[in-house]
């Protein structure tokens, strides 16, 4: 079978619709309160959101807030990305300058400069695995793992064929990450990311 661009069309806004639905789904439920909740080819992934965890996060945001207006800054807000069923609610993101939400208020996975994740112990797979191929197939230009129960930062750039070509070697909390001369533009310290 041959899938010509209509069908590619027809299918990215099913998936779309049956997203919209898992999440709405979800959505004010008072037992959730709390949990972070993203689509990960097609399986719903609910997480607390630790101590450990929410504080790498606000110190990678406070580090891009000191070079990037607020309004390119985002964390754990949906925005869908390639393969089945993907609507990801990534820990940190950098949206292009100039990116605009569409109609329904949806950022949209090809304005997305950078991503950061930091690992749950429950979730772990969907980072290094799933999520990494789905950011690398956006053409998602850096991706950045912050693991608290290693210890180490990985990496990921240079988007091409489904995968990152480059895959840099862990870096030890506590050393600064160089990312200078990735799209991002800035060195990222890592000297106050607690460890797990």
């Amino acid at each position: 079978m041959t899938v010509v661009e209509t069908d590619r069309i027809e299918m990215a806004d099913d998936d779309t619709r049956v997203l919209d639905a898992m999440f709405a789904a979800f959505e004010g439920l008072p037992v959730l309160e709390g949990m972070r909740i993203e689509v990960v080819e097609g399986n719903v992934h609910m997480t607390p959101q630790r101590a450990t965890h929410w504080e790498i996060i606000r110190v990678v945001v406070k580090q891009l807030d000191a070079t990037y207006p607020h309004r390119r800054v985002f964390s754990d807000v949906r925005i869908d990305y390639p393969g089945y069923r993907n609507g990801l609610c990534s820990d940190v993101v950098l949206l292009a300058e100039g990116a605009r939400a569409d109609d329904e208020g949806r950022w949209q996975c090809e304005d997305v400069e950078f991503v950061a994740e930091v690992i749950s112990r429950g979730t772990a797979q969907n980072d290094y695995g799933p999520k990494r191929l789905a950011y690398a197939v956006a053409g998602v230009p850096l991706y950045v793992i912050a693991d608290p129960y290693q210890g180490r930062v990985h990496v990921y750039t240079r988007p091409k064929g489904g995968d990152y070509a480059d895959a840099w070697p862990p870096i030890p909390f506590g050393k600064d990450v160089d990312l200078t001369g990735t799209p991002l533009g800035l060195t990222l310290t890592t000297a106050d990311f607690p460890r797990d």
